[in-house]
């Protein structure tokens, strides 16, 4: 949702400049700052921002730059010497000095400063339009940049994750036959103790069981192509891929809660290091 876009518009006497910057956002958090002179268009420029941008936090501005010696804003100078000759007659009959500072104090009065702003026009405001559609443009192309970029770290990782997972089947037999030798081991310590050998192979074919993880395996598989299949779908599946990457987070943890086996363990470490990434980047996703 990362994204800039700045565009600066030409007119006879002044130059107006439109400004987007977006953050990652999980709503659209909008802020504007618009001259007064352009303020009776505010709704419909936040209606056309919220229509284009979707999500992030973005700030929008317009600012603008007056050109050549001739400004609309001037200095009331009649304003000023009336007020200067009402606080030296106060400060003279009140017997006290007239303020050091009593120019910035003039400056600050009421109806010092005038403005002479003429309300725009409908080709001006059909010029700042096409200014802001064009502002958006950049932006988007700003965010599809980054999206390629972000489509190929997922792409990564999740081949990454699926590499991983192949790795863990090379250990899934010599776990299980570790714990079997295990069990068989302890049980050869209570031989000579009675007890109900079917009830035993229950249970023992429940232990095993809670250990398998093909379930898990397969869960997971299913979920990194299914995260592939949700990327390339089109766009607006940010949401959508979040989801996705809470699904694969909780295989990986259940392979890890199950695997009770010190190199398995270190392959769902590094599973988890390389979802962890795609994480910190998902929210940068429409």
């Amino acid at each position: 949702m990362t994204g800039f876009g700045k565009v600066t518009a030409e007119l006879p006497t002044k130059k107006v400049t439109v400004e987007i910057k977006a953050l990652n956002s999980k709503q659209l958090d909008l802020s504007t700052r618009i001259p007064s002179i352009y303020k009776e268009r505010e709704m419909l420029i936040r209606s056309q921002l919220l229509k284009e941008l979707k999500r992030g936090k973005v700030e929008f501005s317009i600012s603008i730059e007056y050109i050549g010696k001739e400004t609309p804003v001037h200095i009331n100078v009649a304003a000023i010497e009336n007020y200067h000759n009402q606080i030296k007659k106060i400060a003279a009959d009140l017997g006290v000095e007239e303020p050091a500072d009593w120019f910035q104090t003039l400056l600050r009065m009421p109806e010092v400063i005038k403005s002479d702003i003429v309300e725009p026009d409908e080709n001006e405001w059909n010029i700042i339009q096409r200014t802001i559609e064009q502002a958006i443009t950049q932006l988007h192309e700003f965010r599809k940049q980054e999206g390629v970029m972000l489509q190929k770290l997922f792409i990564q990782k999740i081949e990454n994750i699926a590499s991983l997972l192949s790795e863990i089947e090379k250990y899934e037999g010599e776990r299980i036959e570790r714990i079997k030798v295990r069990i068989m081991d302890n049980l050869e310590k209570i031989a000579a103790k009675d007890y109900d050998k079917n009830r035993f192979e229950q249970e023992m074919i429940y232990y095993i069981e809670k250990l398998d993880v093909n379930e898990e395996k397969v869960r997971l598989d299913n979920h990194l192509k299914y995260f592939i299949q949700t990327m390339e779908s089109g766009q607006g599946q940010g949401k959508k891929l979040g989801f996705i990457v809470q699904e694969i987070g909780r295989e990986i943890n259940t392979l890890g809660s199950k695997s009770n086996h010190a190199e398995m363990q270190k392959v769902v470490v590094r599973m988890k290091d390389e979802l962890e990434q795609i994480k910190e980047q998902i929210l940068n996703v429409l």
